[in-house]
């Protein structure tokens, strides 16, 4: 049928053609081929760089239009754009677009004028105000018209560059980004002396790391970059910090955003209740500057988590690698990259040393023809020759006794040459000048030959050359970090009120007029205890039935087990009344879980939720019955152990409760909790990761010292943030000394001091505030000694050891403290002996489970296994805890 259908449209096509007198063409296959080219074109001319030279071919040509007029002096954009269109067959726009992006990017493009700020997003000006010239790096490193491979341009009216002759590894340091038919492509920046670096890393046989590095600065962590191919992944986040306890400033953005666009997200997640700002103001000039204020009584640490989950604060790259070579798309590793750019780059120098090899040799050659031509007086011979053949034989046969040392053959161009010499240059000739020419050419043939030799070293030569001309002030801006996760739900700010109706089962935001139970977020879950003994864990909304008669609902943290509840229950219709304590770590959402032992008619007596694991006396009575003479008993929750929700519990009372009252409230019965803290991402923890600091409680604090001189005391919040320039951080005890030795700028000395740390909100200096004041070291260490080395140039002293805790007495932090030594001094170095610190095993984040818990958790699956039908205590479970033991709790 098809057949029919193309052999029908076939003669329709041929009949038409015979009407018409013109061709006609089938549109049948046009499309597949011409989609093919499409794609190709884009793909190998638009959108994708070069391996050879990091070029698209659109900055190939503005490149090359660029050192068409290049005399030193700045070019208006608008005649290099017009320059460029000799060699790009696309519009002015889009040439213009390309030129700012390079001159934005502050290497190959000296500029001059308003090219856009890429910290704000605005724009350049218009191409008739704006600048531009060939950086000096460029014109050493892009350009050689020797090496240069050149072909036809686009109309077959000009010579343009194949590729350019690039010596240094641009693409990496440029970065490029381009998304063509069917394939995209995502390069990043890096940072122009680490490359240089890495080259020279190759050129000695190393496999050098290599990590992006953005203009805007900020913080990034590469632990996922993937050498820069498909599937990795780069976290960026802005640099905050915190002013004072109501302000935070952004100085540092990450790459990608703009401060507009920051700002914006900022506002909308305040406007969706995850954050809360009071104001934000952006005084970005040449430097990013935005200022938060938020409101009082709210976390800046919290606030900060905040603005990294919920804004673009914190944004992640996917790189995608993906270059032209041998006109054909590769993905290729950044370090490959590399080695191919400095293979590149070698084999450039190579052939740069070659021509300039061959063209020292025809300097040589001509020099000592010329030599040879004058001092011998060749040039008499042709006075009486009558024809230009005698002439050329006359001078060839003058010189065949003196061209033996040459080396290579006297050609019949040489002899031309010979003949073009003018009599001033013949009369003024200087045999000695000549040898002198001579000698010099012969010095440089050497070196070359020796640089061709050893064309490796000569390479790294060039790579730290270019390093000591332009490296200067392009170190690393952006931080190598390596960043924590940030759970949302616990840095979201509580923007609804939670409201439930008891007796009809519903919980939510939405319901205005019923019971307020408490304050939470949009993304957090709700825990919900009903009288039938019953439990169920789902997403907060706006209105959502559960289950009549609730009896508590609270927000609910997974794996928060400091919140412990405590539950009586009588267990079925008219049985025995049971208690127990229990924590709730991990569920499956919107399934019932029943907490009682499963008797038909089991309800819940008494219920109370405590954030940290307080253990109330309640107050019990009985029903009354015949031969029962004690009605009325208190019942302590802190003589339970805590076990895990599948537990029965333990028997309170064989008989029928009629009713349980609060009577006193009651403390924690849960353990002190552990802290570490891990200095790769600088946040505490309680997974034994880092350092172990300690058990805290209360109103335990964190003592953490830092370089700039001065203490800091925090609490234990898994959320706090520390400063940079940390020095030492350890439990705030109450005979804790700081013992400091600084440089006293004013008077120019060395100063110990000793003291008590106090409990202060804000940070306290002990350093004097001369601006030439800095801090040596600062120890807490009990036993503080030190090894002075004196410096011999001044005096003959020995070194000397010092025992602080002799040298000067606990004083306030406010004194001075007693000067060190009137000597010079070469270095002061800590001695302290080795304390030993024993570290706890971790506990594990959850609890062990109980059988039904076990279950649970096991595969995909979480259903409930029968509960032992014991009489009394608890069931023989795994999860509970023994008694008399405690437990660390997130």
């Amino acid at each position: 049928m098809a057949e029919e259908e193309n052999d029908v449209s076939q003669n329709g096509a041929e009949r038409e053609e015979e009407h018409t007198g013109e061709k006609v063409i089938p549109v049948s296959g046009l499309y597949e081929n011409w989609f093919l080219d499409y794609a190709s074109y884009v793909i190998l001319e638009r959108a994708v760089p070069a391996l050879n030279d990091g070029f698209k071919p659109v900055h190939r040509r503005i490149m090359h239009a660029m050192k068409d007029l290049d005399d030193g002096r700045y070019n208006k954009v608008a005649n290099i754009i017009g320059h460029t269109m000799k060699y790009h067959p696309h519009g002015d726009a889009s040439i213009g677009d390309a030129l700012v992006q390079l001159g934005q990017k502050d290497l190959l493009v000296d500029t001059q004028g308003n090219w856009g700020n890429t910290l704000t997003g605005d724009s350049s000006a218009a191409p008739r105000y704006i600048e531009a010239r060939l950086s000096k790096f460029a014109l050493e490193v892009v350009f050689n018209a020797k090496t240069t491979d050149w072909g036809v341009s686009y109309d077959g009216r000009n010579k343009e560059p194949i590729f350019l002759p690039v010596k240094f590894p641009l693409l990496l340091a440029q970065g490029a980004e381009g998304i063509a038919v069917g394939l995209a492509c995502k390069i990043l920046p890096h940072n122009f002396n680490e490359l240089i670096d890495g080259s020279i890393a190759v050129l000695r046989g190393k496999s050098p790391k290599v990590y992006p590095d953005f203009p805007n600065g900020g913080m990034a962590d590469f632990s996922n970059y993937n050498e820069g191919l498909r599937g990795g992944k780069v976290r960026l986040r802005a640099k905050i910090r915190q002013e004072d306890k109501k302000t935070l400033v952004i100085d540092e953005i990450p790459h990608g955003t703009t401060t507009s666009s920051l700002i914006e997200s900022i506002i909308r997640a305040n406007d969706k209740g995850k954050i809360k700002i009071r104001k934000i103001e952006d005084n970005t000039s040449d430097k990013a500057e935005i200022i938060i204020h938020i409101p009082p009584g709210l976390s800046p640490d919290k606030t900060i988590d905040a603005l990294y989950a919920f804004t673009d604060c914190e944004i992640g790259i996917s790189p995608n690698a993906c270059i032209i070579d041998n006109d054909k798309p590769r993905f290729l590793s950044v370090t490959e990259m590399l080695k191919l750019s400095t293979e590149e780059t070698v084999r450039l120098l190579t052939l740069e040393l070659e021509i300039r090899r061959n063209e020292l040799n025809e300097s040589w050659h001509f020099s000592s023809l010329e030599k040879i031509f004058i001092e011998n007086r060749i040039y008499r011979d042709i006075e009486e020759a009558e024809t230009w053949e005698a002439v050329l034989k006359n001078i060839d046969d003058g010189l065949k006794p003196h061209v033996k040392h040459l080396k290579r053959e006297v050609t019949e161009d040489d002899i031309i040459r010979l003949t073009e010499i003018k009599i001033k240059r013949i009369s003024k000739f200087d045999s000695f000048k000549a040898d002198e020419i001579l000698s010099r050419l012969e010095d440089e043939l050497e070196q070359v030959a020796y640089n061709l030799d050893h064309i490796t070293e000569f390479a790294i030569d060039y790579f730290k050359n270019l390093k000591k001309k332009y490296g200067a002030g392009r170190e690393r801006k952006t931080e190598i970090k390596t960043f924590d996760t940030i759970e949302a739900s616990k840095v979201v700010v509580a923007n609804k009120k939670l409201y439930v109706n008891r007796q009809e089962g519903f919980i939510g935001y939405g319901l205005k007029k019923d019971e307020v139970v408490g304050e939470c977020s949009d993304i957090d879950d709700i825990i919900v205890f009903k009288e039938d003994g019953t439990m169920q864990v789902t997403k907060i909304d706006n209105k959502k039935f559960v289950g009549k008669n609730i009896v508590h609902a609270g927000v609910w943290k997974k794996g928060d087990k400091r919140t412990i509840y405590n539950m009586i229950y009588q267990d079925g219709a008219a049985g025995k009344a049971m208690v127990k304590r229990f924590a709730v770590n991990s569920i499956t959402r919107d399934k019932d879980y029943d907490l009682t032992a499963g008797n038909k008619g089991s309800k819940v007596l008494y219920f109370s939720a405590n954030p940290n694991g307080e253990a109330e006396v309640v107050h019990v009575k009985l029903r009354s019955r015949p031969n029962l003479k004690k009605l009325r008993f208190d019942f302590d929750f802190a003589e339970l152990a805590i076990k895990g929700r599948g537990a029965k519990g333990n028997t309170l009372s064989k008989n029928i409760v009629s009713k349980v009252e609060l009577k006193e409230k009651g403390s924690s019965t849960l353990a002190p909790r552990k802290i570490w803290f891990d200095d790769v991402v600088q946040r505490l923890n309680v997974d034994g990761r880092g350092t172990y600091l300690g058990t805290f409680k209360g109103d335990d604090k964190i003592l953490t010292i830092y370089q700039p001189g001065y203490y800091k005391t925090t609490s234990f919040d898994l959320s706090t943030r520390f400063d940079e320039e940390l020095t030492e951080i350890k439990k705030l005890e109450s005979d804790t000394v700081i013992t400091a030795v600084y440089w006293e700028g004013e008077k120019e000395q060395y100063n110990v001091k000793r003291f008590n740390p106090e409990v202060s909100q804000k940070p306290v200096e002990f350093i004097t505030e001369h601006e030439n004041s800095h801090l040596e070291y600062a120890t807490t260490h009990p036993e503080p000694k030190l090894n002075l080395q004196f410096d011999k140039r001044s005096n003959d002293r020995e070194d000397e050891e010092i025992d602080l805790v002799e040298f000067i007495s606990v004083k306030g932090v406010a004194a001075m403290g007693n000067r060190l030594t009137p000597h010079k001094v070469k270095s002061i170095d800590r001695i302290e002996p080795e304390i030993e610190v024993e570290e706890p095993e971790v506990e594990p984040v959850e609890a062990e489970k109980s059988q039904s818990d076990k279950s649970e958790d096991s595969a995909t699956g979480e259903s409930e296994t029968k509960k032992e039908k014991s009489n009394d205590d608890e069931s023989d479970d795994d999860d509970g805890i023994p008694p008399g033991s405690q437990v660390t709790l997130f």
